[in-house]
């Protein structure tokens, strides 16, 4: 039994000792409606004597431990895994900006992506307990992070995906060794898939939300961000959301932060969804959940049922979080811009956090000296084909410096 933390239901708040393996409530999970977000999502929570009396300091020094799910550090792969660049950006199209802007670029994880830092958490809670086959569904990210840690760390992993995934994230998965399971239907077929293939052969599933110690993984990025910025919260944080996890795990790290009693304010998290896929903050405070189906060029955000609905919509609602829908095109646009002024090249799910920002910024919504965070999810060698529109590869030269000059008249 582990009395470091325990699980609280997000529905009916009951506490779950830790110890062994826990995915939903068992209660809540079993009054599941079909068509409906997962009921049942567990949080996972510390004793709150015992991290008040940590600093941040002695916090950052054990690298989180205390605020993981986990008994050792040697238990993480030994894949360097977070403390990814804070980019300040003074300037976009050379013009000055008013208020302070920075980047938080998660590309730099090992496998490109934010997704690692929940896969390295649960590969390492997975080596505490003698586990050896992982399981997850994913659109690309989730999976190619999954394998590449299991990889690391001499496991096996067992990846669904819909066929429709780019094709750069099956590679990736193929390449870390993984077992590749290409599903004909969409991300929530492959999701449920997964969990009835959990349920029969015994591996240990990393599906978002599913697993609650997904959002413990991705919570570390609001712990990095309050140590860059000097202990400071920020005014904004853009965030891309799908299933709603990346979203809820910032909530939870500034929520932790609270509970240590080390800030005493939340900072305003702007959820941003793309027009096509919108069904998480489309149905905020509705008193039953319709979903329509998902269509947009952010693969990675495209999600009929979000899995982490009931905890996401509750964090937002709580915190007075804001929300935004982006158009494909905006996405797209965002891509391009961020590309450009800032040396970043990001997938379409990350460019969607920026598309937010330049949204605000265009409505004027972002008070003069306000500090405003992008998450960037994502590289965006991971879907080369979102930004093909946007690119004119020229002609081949003759191999002469006057057809070199004559090319150049027509660029520079």
């Amino acid at each position: 039994m582990n009395a470091k933390f325990s699980y609280k239901c997000n529905d009916c708040g009951k506490l779950i000792p830790a110890g062994g393996i826990s995915y939903l409530c068992p209660d809540c999970s079993a009054k599941q409606q079909p068509g409906q977000p997962p009921a049942g999502i567990l949080k996972v929570v510390y004793d709150p004597f015992f991290i008040r009396s940590k600093s941040f300091s002695a916090l950052k020094e054990s690298r989180f431990l205390e605020l993981l799910p986990l008994n050792s550090l040697q238990s993480l792969p030994n894949l360097r895994t977070g403390n990814t660049p804070l980019y300040e950006i003074e300037k976009l199209d050379g013009i000055p900006l008013e208020h302070s802007l920075l980047l938080k670029d998660d590309s730099q994880n090992p496998t490109f992506s934010f997704k690692d830092r929940a896969s390295a958490i649960v590969s390492a809670f997975a080596w505490e307990n003698g586990i050896e086959t992982l399981v997850a569904a994913s659109t690309g990210n989730a999976g190619s992070s999954l394998a590449g840690m299991c990889a690391a760390q001499g496991q096996k992993a067992v990846i669904f995906v819909p066929a429709s995934a780019p094709r750069a994230k099956l590679t990736q998965i193929l390449m870390y060794g993984a077992t590749l399971v290409p599903v004909d239907g969409n991300y929530d077929m492959a999701f449920d898939l997964s969990v009835e293939a959990t349920r029969i052969f015994g591996w240990y599933n990393r599906n978002t939300a599913y697993n609650p110690l997904t959002i413990e993984g991705k919570k570390t990025v609001s712990l990095e961000l309050f140590g860059q910025m000097n202990q400071r919260v920020p005014d904004r944080i853009f965030v891309p959301v799908g299933d709603g996890v990346i979203i809820s795990g910032v909530y939870k790290g500034f929520e932790d932060l609270m509970a240590m009693g080390l800030i005493d304010r939340m900072p305003v998290i702007v959820a941003v969804q793309a027009e096509g896929s919108s069904n998480l903050i489309d149905n905020l405070g509705a008193g039953e959940f319709k979903a329509r189906p998902s269509s947009t060029i952010a693969d990675s955000i495209s999600v009929d049922i979000p899995r982490n609905f009931s905890m996401a919509a509750a964090y937002l609602l709580k915190y007075q979080g804001e929300t935004i829908k982006v158009s494909d095109q905006a996405i797209i646009n965002a891509s391009s811009a961020l590309a450009k002024n800032t040396g970043l090249f990001t997938e379409p799910a990350a460019a969607a956090a920026f598309a937010g920002y330049e949204a605000y910024a265009q409505k004027n919504r972002l008070p003069e000296a306000s500090v405003n965070v992008i998450l960037l999810t994502g590289s965006g060698l991971k879907d080369l084909n979102a930004v093909q529109s946007l690119l004119n590869i020229p002609t081949p030269v003759k191999p002469d410096i006057a057809s070199v000059e004559s090319f150049l008249n027509d660029k520079i």
